[in-house]
């Protein structure tokens, strides 16, 4: 085992271990109130006597290379670690209930960790996506004893990913379902059913009603698959054991949160920071050019979260950096160090769509909205962006932009640098032949060669009545474009998308109004998206310097 914890340190960039002579006690049975027990397995070195405890909850096993990463990598380097899997996975009682079982059973391990001869009364957590998830939920009522958190591509509460923009994140919801319904299949035969994924899934996402793709995809019927399909309006309270965002001010352990550009959780990431920033606490903010899978990310993780446990568990300061947030500006392709997010200096400046499909700060002449029909029997596709799976991240979306179904508004070629760093947004003057209908936008950077690159977007789901249409039947829309950090090269041209759709990244709008799960009918939609100086149309830029 220690010619591959070394193997994976030098791929992880880690400092050298302290021990490479670590004890592993497996299966240990921590007992939840409800009678059920959940197993964890305990990494330590065999001399380090009470160290502080690393606790690490997770719903993907403990074992392997997962063990390997959370658990001895840790371990070698001065701590104690807890890897435990969450209910109803891997041997672990009870069902497997996403998110509504976290706080309860993660309270109940800490605990159980408290009347363990080994504890030393310190503890931390850390991990990413699920594993980021668990930790905020027993945060707030874990006790003084938790001392730090780094939390990586992550937020505090799901529902708003699973519903973006009021969207269904079909591509995300679906797949992560396909991943734990299979993971533990052992073998040849799981290995190659996780592998052949995505040739599976294709043909689903276009399957209706989407009350039945989980079937499909697993063979069986997936309760809480069907429960989120139920549970999409906005407040609904099945989504309250799910949710910590309301305690995220009352976190007194320092957390450092790390995510990606093109991470699916990326703009609720930032909102933690935000309640964090706002209560008075000191959060630390990582965001790199990453994907949810990007290996580069798991990497950063791995050195911050080492560094920021010795900071706060051990008292070593000497690797903590002195800026609390640090991103990584696309284009110029180099990080920078800011003091808060979003950064201060930053102003928001205003790009007009124009006539002729043009993009500039000037106010727009009189002109014709420019239209197209959108039809979910053939929805525009999602091509790059916020995916959970390998597809994700920057692509050229000149294939794209050729349907007649997408609008492009590209400016001229820059003179100089153009730097943007912070929140993006559209907000359009539109019109639709239906009331239910989507609209989606998405920053790109225009290089030279024609190259269309993806750099942030938004979906924004309408409903009747929301928004409540002007004297003309327009409706004044804001969609938020998620945050990025990019440098537009002297000589790139700087384009925004419009659209009404990215399938299956978002369940396609059917344009009916029927519930989400049993909707079968498709019906088009003609819109219209205005530019003159009654509707100013405009792209959102938070520009530096």
């Amino acid at each position: 085992m220690t010619l591959a914890s070394r193997f994976l340190a030098r791929l992880l960039e880690l400092p050298p271990a302290d021990t490479y002579d670590v004890t592993v006690e497996r299966d240990l049975e921590i007992p939840m109130p409800d009678g059920f027990k959940l197993l964890a397995d305990r990494y330590s070195p065999r001399q380090g006597g009470k160290l502080p405890t690393l606790l690490v909850r997770s719903p993907y096993g403990r074992r392997g290379f997962f063990g390997m990463q959370y658990g001895r990598l840790f371990a070698e380097r001065g701590f104690q670690v807890l890897v435990q899997s969450v209910r109803g996975t891997f041997g672990s009682g009870g069902q497997f209930d996403p998110f509504r079982n976290e706080r309860d059973d993660g309270l109940a391990t800490v605990e159980w960790m408290k009347r363990q001869d080994w504890f030393s009364g310190e503890f931390a957590t850390h991990g990413a996506s699920y594993l980021g998830f668990v930790q905020w939920a027993l945060a707030r009522e874990a006790g003084a004893g938790l001392k730090a958190m780094v939390a990586h591509e992550t937020a505090s509460e799901f529902r708003s990913q699973t519903y973006a923009g009021g969207a269904y994140s079909l591509d995300t919801t679906l797949s992560w379902v396909h991943l734990v319904r299979h993971q533990e299949k052992p073998g040849l035969g799981g290995l190659m059913t996780r592998l052949g994924a995505a040739r599976k899934l294709k043909p689903l996402f276009q399957h209706l009603p989407l009350n039945e793709v989980d079937a499909l995809a697993t063979g069986e019927r997936v309760p809480f698959f069907q429960d989120w399909l139920e549970h999409g309006a906005p407040g609904d309270p099945w989504w309250n054991r799910a949710d910590f965002s309301g305690s995220r001010a009352e976190v007194t352990a320092p957390v450092h949160l790390i995510g990606g550009w093109y991470d699916i959780f990326l703009p609720w990431q930032v909102g933690d920071y935000a309640a964090l920033h706002r209560a008075g606490r000191a959060p630390y903010l990582t965001i790199g050019p990453w994907t949810h899978v990007s290996v580069e990310g798991f990497v950063v993780a791995a050195r911050e979260s080492l560094v920021w446990h010795k900071a706060h568990l051990k008292g070593d300061r000497s690797q903590l950096r002195e800026a609390p947030v640090r991103v990584f500006v696309m284009g110029a392709n180099t990080w920078r160090d800011f003091s808060e997010w979003p950064p201060p200096g930053m102003q928001t400046h205003r790009w007009h769509l124009q006539a002729d499909r043009g993009l500039a700060p000037a106010t727009p002449t009189a002109s014709e909205p420019d239209r197209y029909r959108y039809d979910p029997a053939n929805p525009t596709p999602s091509l790059g962006g916020a995916l959970l799976t390998r597809e994700a991240g920057p692509r050229d979306n000149r294939a794209l932009e050729s349907r007649p179904d997408v609008l492009t508004y590209t400016s001229a070629p820059l003179e100089k640098d153009l730097e943007i760093i912070g929140p993006v947004q559209a907000e359009l003057f539109v019109r639709s032949s239906l009331p239910h209908t989507d609209f989606f936008a998405r920053l790109c950077d225009v290089e030279p060669s024609g190259s269309s690159v993806n750099l942030c977007d938004g979906l924004l789901r309408l409903v009747p009545g929301q928004p409540a249409p002007g004297p003309d039947g327009t409706l004044r829309i804001t969609i938020d474009l998620w945050p990025t950090a990019h440098r537009f090269l002297a000589g790139h041209r700087v384009r925004l998308q419009v659209s009404s759709g990215a399938h299956p990244r978002f369940a396609r709008n059917p344009g009916t109004g029927e519930p989400l799960g049993t909707a079968k009918t498709l019906a088009a939609a003609d819109q219209a998206i205005f530019h003159d100086p009654a509707h100013p149309s405009a792209l959102l830029l938070p520009v530096m310097g």
